[in-house]
């Protein structure tokens, strides 16, 4: 055991800082551990505890190859700091795998091989292509609103209970429990991000929602396969069947409810069929075998995309037909969807054409996509309405004075100016009036949204005087993933490399003395005498510094004093 731990001790001290994060991070070793060196992370990590807890962690190939020992192991056994430098298990690790095989045999025997799937009849193919197709426009009015008010999580990490159930009852979930499936989809694809207490949609999310359907599927696919766990991916960037996941992770009690888990958002996408008996779709078997996704033997079973809708009278629009995401996505700028099904309903109000003005519309602009994209023109009600919002909207003008710094608000309509300056919900803001015009210390920014969602027509000014376009937030970019395990323990890795030195016998002897001083321990310490023989001491360690170890000497009952750099063993009693 000693000797390991020294070993495990120099082996760590040899990684460098991103790979020796990568296997704390693995063992799960906490960021604020009291470890002072690389022995006590040796120890730490030859800890019986700590060796069960990483064994859940390995599949079971990786258990079988443990309980044989045999060969040099690589790959997760060596990340997870289970071998040396060599391969071979280390004796804490032969003897806990023993245990642990004793417990549960099954989990270190080969599991029988599955039955590859047969293709999946066509009736079933369309309707895991309908699922994806239904599930993609779930995730794309998720992506929608969270790219105008971010979703905020619990500490726990959930999204909250307020956000859950306003995307309820905007339709965009029938379930909330479906919401962490769908967002965690999201971010296996890059399209939306959990940082800190919020989701946010990144740059590709934008994106994604712009896409066609076949293009949306393909990257959740990737995103999807590219999300499994290293125990249910091929050599060759696949994955195993799905009948064969419940087995890989025998020992972690976990498992079975994450891999259910995994197969149901699987079956969402449209890649499983929801039994068993369903056959695999041509889709899923080429991306199974490692294949690029290609969503060409799916367009077949998707509904049809149109790109023209009926605009009414009634200041309502009516899409016979699944819309073309761009399209969808532009006239709910401007509209409120009211309907989401197959034919889908939108409605023009004033606040919804007023909201897309403010996100940069004009009059022309709505008017050319509406021309073009109508069935029956434009109706009067509806050209009246977008005029009337049109001639409305600016009336508040914000903009940032040069010379002082403060914004300013300025409006032709003096009574509406004067409502803004008492308005209750604007307080915060500080507006004090100025010769006809209001001031603040907010940023420009600030107080236009501010304005924004009070319900006046503002609109935002540039240094020239021109009427700028305001986004209320940026998409952020990704997180690195690879990245966050050296800045989390980066703390701890200057502690131990702070900390007692893993060459020669120095570094360990001066650990075992410290050790001892700490604990008070009665130790035999083994000295070399001036004429070069060997002489032991059995003392209660005292005081270790200056070089120097202070012991009580029970035997002689008196307090010694030993020149450390003359010790040559130390042992316990």
């Amino acid at each position: 055991m000693v000797s390991d731990a020294r070993a495990l001790a120099t082996r760590l001290a040899d990684l460098g800082d991103a790979a020796l994060a990568r296997t704390l991070a693995a063992r799960g070793v906490s960021a604020q551990s009291g470890w002072h060196d690389f022995f006590d992370a040796a120890e730490g990590l030859l800890d019986p505890a700590s060796i069960d807890r990483a064994l859940t962690r390995l599949d079971r190939g990786d258990l079988i190859a443990l309980h044989r020992a045999a060969g040099a192991l690589d790959g997760r056994p060596s990340q997870l700091a289970l071998v040396d430098a060599d391969g071979v298990p280390y004796t804490a690790v032969v003897e806990r795998v023993g245990a642990a095989a004793a417990a549960t045999p099954d989990a270190f025997r080969p599991p029988a091989s599955p039955a590859q799937p047969v293709p999946a009849e066509p009736r079933a193919a369309a309707a895991a292509a309908e699922r994806a197709f239904t599930t993609a426009g779930s995730l794309a009015d998720i992506l929608l609103a969270c790219l105008h008010t971010p979703l905020a999580r619990t500490g726990a990490g959930p999204v909250s209970a307020v956000d859950r159930r306003r995307l309820t009852d905007a339709g965009a979930i029938d379930v909330a429990d479906d919401l962490e499936d769908l967002l965690a989809s999201a971010a296996d694809a890059g399209l939306a991000d959990a940082r800190e207490r919020e989701w946010t949609v990144t740059l590709a999310g934008e994106r994604w929602l712009e896409a066609p359907t076949p293009q949306r599927w393909e990257t959740i696919a990737e995103g999807f396969r590219a999300g499994l766990p290293d125990g249910l991916r091929t050599p060759a960037h696949g994955f195993v069947v799905p009948d064969a996941w419940p087995e890989i992770y025998p020992l972690d009690p976990e498992w079975p409810a994450r891999a259910a888990r995994l197969r149901s958002m699987g079956v969402r996408w449209g890649l499983f069929g929801p039994d068993h008996s369903a056959g695999e779709f041509p889709w899923t078997a080429a991306l199974r075998a490692g294949q690029p996704a290609d969503a060409a033997t799916m367009a077949d079973y998707l509904p049809a995309e149109i790109d023209r809708v009926y605009l009414q009278a009634d200041l309502t629009a009516i899409a016979p037909g699944p819309l073309a995401p761009a399209l969808d996505l532009r006239l709910r700028s401007i509209a409120v969807r009211e309907s989401r099904a197959q034919a889908s309903t939108y409605r023009f109000t004033a606040a919804s054409v007023g909201a897309g003005m403010t996100e940069g519309e004009t009059a022309a602009s709505m008017r050319a996509f509406l021309g073009e994209l109508s069935l029956t023109g434009i109706p009067q009600p509806l050209d009246y309405l977008i005029e009337s919002t049109a001639a409305r909207y600016g009336l508040v003008r914000v903009s940032t004075d040069d010379s002082t710094g403060r914004t300013r608000v300025e409006s032709t309509d003096a009574g509406l100016l004067d409502a803004i300056a008492i308005d209750q919900a604007l307080r915060p803001l500080g507006l004090i009036a100025d010769g006809g015009i209001l001031t603040s210390r907010v940023a420009r920014d600030a107080v236009y949204w501010s304005l924004a969602d009070a319900r006046y027509p503002v609109v935002a000014l540039d240094a020239t005087g021109a009427a700028e376009s305001v986004h209320r937030r940026a998409a952020v970019a990704p997180s690195v993933p690879a990245a966050a395990p050296e800045a989390t323990y980066a703390r701890l890795i200057r502690t131990l490399r702070g900390g007692h030195g893993t060459q020669g016998e120095e570094g360990w002897l001066e650990r075992e003395l410290e050790q001892a001083v700490r604990a008070r321990a009665e130790i035999v310490v083994v000295v070399r005498m001036p004429d070069g023989s060997e002489r032991s001491f059995t003392l209660e360690a005292a005081g270790l510094g200056g070089g120097r170890l202070r012991g009580r000497d029970r035997a002689a009952d008196i307090e010694r004093t030993l020149p450390v750099s003359s010790i040559v063993s130390v042992g316990a009693v």
